[in-house]
């Protein structure tokens, strides 16, 4: 029963196994009563070789594009005329086999994204207003909804936790083992999987808007973008064939009038020729490496926008990335703090204005300064890049960066210099506060760096990648944490429009600049990079902009690099494999050594292996093996950075 099912959802294998068993009866019959045998054989040709022959002639016909389908067709064709029909039918069975299982080859190559849909589950247990508990279908979900998801069920989709604590395993998108705790109004991925008690969630966003829905919809999409290698092998495709069906009647001719071969024969050979001169190992050869490495990719938490991208990945050689939210967790808390006078009304201005913006640090000051009321402001100004300009009953507040300060204090006061300079060494975030032209205080934030920072900038410099940070923070700040991590270069106090401007410079003296950010701000810089990664916690526009979405473990970038360049590798053992094995076929057909079925054999089955080989790449893993690098203890060097 279960190969009925299976060869239901596999009709191409069936037509293939029909055309055998057609085969060997004709094979049988034709001894006895060959009228009848020839025509078993003719119908093994239809059955086998219809679909081929149908893709082939449509293509011509409607895209002007000659493929292998054609010589194929030709070859076996040309074999039942001369009265070879069971060498015939042979080579279409061959023919049928390996494209049945190249397509499943494929198939399997893409099985990331049927493995990312089943994570969900088809239905929810939704709370009605009265308190009852019915269950829906998931795709119908909407914002707003109270779901209930029970111990070991997997969460159906994006939303809020309303309980006040949940222990989640998101291995399925981080690729990290560790469970998460998660707190109240914490973010809930649809797709993980509740461990403890049961919890109830507020539904965010609409099913077609979840992270795995994009996921789903970014891995489709890059099935369908092809590598270079692809794109150029494909197009030699057509230029291939016509030269095939070229040489193949010079080659009859001159066999026949030159070598003196009887012309059955020449006409054999020649469509020996049509057959093993056909390029379907060499086509084969890019494709399926192509979406094995991209479907390996996305089952170890990076989403690759296209084969042309993840070609590009093996040739970087230079990798910038934003600090907040990249390399730290972009969580930053306020650690210490020095207000000169009015303490309530400082903290009243930093609450006030930074309750309009949505950036970490305002997030952080706003949770230290919940206490304290709010204010109604005369004028509010947001200095991009700088900080804040507010009016409040006639005096003129800046609250920002020490620059920002500065063009209106001249100077900071003596008494504070030594405690600003040492929070600042210490790679803390200082935040500055002034009321006209004289400082009231700041306020120093930590931001924690995450865990496999180390691990990914200590891999990309055993691959002799150089790495940059690129940051709006302070120098001070930006160059501690560099040293921790053991970052190459740093350049802080970055606008947008220095990102974009760095990264500009950059590729004029380097090829292959990658660009990791995470925050609207990355977005130009990373439309810019030849190669872009975006953390999947970022911002939207910064995901759309980039060509790699990171499912927040930044070691998905060295390993990507590593993919890459395996891909690459592979995609050039096949092309020197597939080329040899035609350059034998050949050579062994002029020495009349091989039959029509042998040639058959070996040049499918040279197929056949090329996509084999390709499929290797889908068990390639992020270890620390692939990189030969020694292993951190990331949670020591936490506590020592703190």
């Amino acid at each position: 029963m279960k190969i009925i099912n299976w060869l239901k959802k596999n009709p191409k294998m069936l037509k293939t196994l029909l055309c055998l068993s057609f085969i060997i009866i004709g094979f049988v019959v034709q001894s006895y009563l060959s009228t009848f045998g020839t025509l078993v054989l003719i119908l093994a040709f239809v059955i086998g070789g219809y679909d081929s022959a149908k893709e082939g002639f449509l293509d011509l016909v409607e895209n002007h594009h000659l493929n292998v389908d054609i010589l194929m067709f030709l070859a076996a064709i040309g074999a039942g005329v001369i009265g070879y029909w069971l060498e015939g039918a042979i080579l279409i069975f061959i023919f049928s086999l390996s494209n049945s299982l190249e397509e499943l080859a494929i198939e399997k190559s893409k099985n990331a994204i049927s493995a990312l849909m089943s994570l969900t589950p088809d239905v929810a247990r939704i709370v009605e207003t009265n308190g009852t508990i019915i269950e829906v279908p998931t795709n119908s979900l909407k914002i707003g909804d109270i779901v209930k998801v029970r111990k070991g069920e997997t969460i159906p989709t994006d939303g809020i936790l309303t309980n006040d604590f949940a222990l989640v395993d998101e291995s399925m998108v981080t690729g990290e083992p560790i469970s998460v705790e998660k707190y109240q109004n914490d973010s809930l991925i649809g797709g993980t999987i509740n461990l403890k008690n049961q919890i109830t969630m507020t539904v965010t966003v609409e099913n077609k808007d979840t992270l795995f829905a994009k996921i789903v919809s970014l891995v489709e999409e890059a099935h369908e973008n092809k590598s270079k290698t692809a794109s150029f092998i494909e197009g030699l495709e057509d230029n291939y064939v016509k030269a095939v069906l070229l040489l193949v009647p010079i080659f009859i001719l001159t066999s026949h009038f030159l070598f003196g071969w009887e012309l059955i024969d020449s006409f054999y050979r020649g469509m020996i020729l049509l057959t093993v001169a056909s390029p379907c190992a060499l086509v084969a050869s890019s494709t399926p490496a192509t979406l094995s490495a991209i479907s390996r990719a996305a089952q170890s938490g990076l989403i690759v926008k296209g084969g042309n991208i993840i070609d590009r990945m093996g040739d970087i050689s230079v990798v910038v990335m934003d600090k907040t939210g990249t390399l730290t967790k972009g969580l930053p808390r306020v650690v210490h703090n020095e207000i000169l006078s009015e303490e309530i009304l400082v903290n009243q201005i930093v609450k006030t204005v930074e309750a309009t913006s949505t950036h970490p640090i305002s997030s952080a000051l706003m949770a230290y300064t919940k206490t304290v009321a709010t204010l109604s402001l005369d004028e509010l100004e947001d200095v991009t890049g700088k900080g804040f300009k507010a009016r409040y009953k006639g005096d003129l507040w800046r609250v920002g960066k020490k620059n920002f300060i500065l063009e209106a204090i001249k100077e900071l006061p003596k008494e504070l210099i030594e405690t600003i300079t040492k929070e600042e060494e210490e790679g803390k975030t200082l935040v500055f506060v002034c009321r006209n032209q004289k400082l009231m205080g700041f306020y120093s934030l930590l931001d924690e760096i995450k865990e496999e920072s180390q691990l990914a900038i200590s891999q990309l410099q055993d691959m002799g990648i150089k790495t940059i940070m690129l940051t709006g923070d302070n120098e001070k700040t930006a160059q501690h944490i560099a040293n921790f991590l053991g970052i190459d270069h740093v350049i802080a106090n970055c606008l947008p429009q220095d990102k974009t401007a760095v990264i500009k410079a950059l590729k004029e003296k380097h090829q292959g600049v990658a660009m990791v950010g995470d925050g609207i701000n990355d977005a130009p810089a990373l439309a810019l990079a030849d190669v872009s990664y975006a953390i999947g916690t970022g911002s939207d526009i910064a995901i759309e902009s980039a060509d790699s979405v990171i499912m927040d473990d930044l070691t998905r970038l060295p390993f990507s690099i590593a993919l890459s360049q395996k891909m690459k590798t592979v995609i050039k053992e096949n092309i020197i494999f597939a080329l040899f094995v035609i350059l034998v076929l050949i050579l062994a057909n002029v020495f009349q050594i091989i039959t029509l079925p042998l040639g058959v054999v070996g040049h499918e089955g040279s197929t056949i292996l090329v996509i084999l080989n390709g499929l290797r790449l889908l068990r390639m893993t992020p270890s620390l093996e692939t990189f030969k690098v020694k292993r951190y203890n990331v949670k020591k060097a936490e506590r020592e950075f703190v």
